[in-house]
């Protein structure tokens, strides 16, 4: 009978633990989906700025000019995969860009990026189309702080402003290697 009662005690303790890990596992199973839903729409990103033409003192916002944005990939080990660029929509007539990323127009769903940067890639003038590197326009304007878009559910950029400079002015801008 002792042995019975000790079989049964024993099942008893083995089966409230075995509750409690699967209270515990149920509740990590509904607060799961939401962080996965949280790291997957963090990765959206968007990027804006502004270009300008700058001839001597003066500031025109230029319509039509592509900004790119080029970023590093690394696959889920944290090694090295091939980099991603997309260009932006042309500017508009007040000279602003967006651009944005999403985890969903990758090939490589198991691709993350790193080290994004925003650069000018095109002036849609010829009378103002070459490019400088104030505030990294040529080596690359790195995506540092972000503000949350809760109702589109992306981190928005913002870069620059960049600008354009007529040829004859880029003549006495110094050579910065470009």
């Amino acid at each position: 009978m002792k042995m019975v009662l000790d079989n049964f005690l024993f099942s008893a303790i083995f089966m409230l633990l075995l509750s409690i890990v699967s209270a515990s596992d149920a509740e990590y199973n509904l607060k799961n989906p939401n962080s996965e839903k949280e790291r997957l729409l963090s990765t959206m990103i968007g990027i804006q700025g502004i270009v300008y033409c700058k001839s001597r003192s003066k500031l025109t916002p230029l319509q039509g000019a592509v900004a790119r944005i080029t970023c590093e990939g690394v696959d889920e080990y944290g090694y090295e995969t091939e980099s991603l660029s997309i260009l932006s929509c042309a500017t508009d007539e007040k000279g602003y860009f967006i651009a944005t990323i999403s985890p969903y127009e990758v090939k490589d769903q198991n691709r993350r990026f790193r080290n994004c940067k925003a650069f000018l890639e095109l002036s849609p003038t010829e009378d103002c189309d070459v490019p400088t590197d104030d505030n990294k326009g040529i080596s690359g304007a790195p995506l540092a702080s972000f503000q949350r878009l809760h109702d589109k559910n992306i981190k928005l950029f913002t870069v620059g402003p960049f600008f354009f400079v007529p040829e004859q002015e880029a003549k006495s801008i110094p050579d910065d290697g470009y």
